[in-house]
């Protein structure tokens, strides 16, 4: 069987059910990635609402609408997302603790199990759903089948 390279090769003595679960570890990390890019989101998108709240606030205020701006000024600009916490203290405690810890298990998994190596089960379903010797399917970059 032909492998994409020797960093994505299973290390002997290896069995299948260890490969699956790193697998599904991996595929649960992915899903964390793509909750904290939505969390940057979130953190990016309130305080640019913020800003532009301002912005609206400030012309409420020249509009002559004073009660109401000092309203929005005092109840709803530069407020707390959550109990104490502006988007980036969430950000700081999120990436601190459960991505941290997260990230952290995963490569401690890897190292004890594989040596270290990633995405071994998607290596190996890549090589059994590939068509060998056909252009498009290469196993890697510049590789000969």
């Amino acid at each position: 069987m032909t492998t994409i390279d020797e960093d994505h090769t299973r290390p002997e003595g290896v069995d299948d059910l260890t490969v699956e679960a790193l697998g599904n570890i991996s595929e649960a990390l992915e899903a964390i990635e793509i909750a904290r890019g939505h969390l940057y989101t979130f953190h990016r998108l309130s305080g640019t609402a913020d800003f532009t709240l301002g912005k609206g606030v400030d012309q409420l205020r020249e509009a002559g609408h004073t009660d109401l701006a000092d309203r929005f000024e005092r109840e709803l600009v530069g407020r707390n997302v959550l109990e104490g916490r502006w988007t980036f203290q969430i950000m700081e405690e999120y990436d601190d603790g459960y991505y941290a810890t997260f990230k952290e298990l995963d490569r401690l998994a890897r190292e004890q199990l594989v040596a270290g190596k990633r995405h071994l089960y998607e290596a190996e379903l890549k090589e059994a759903r590939r068509t060998a010797g056909r252009g498009g399917h290469e196993a890697a970059p510049d590789a000969e089948d």
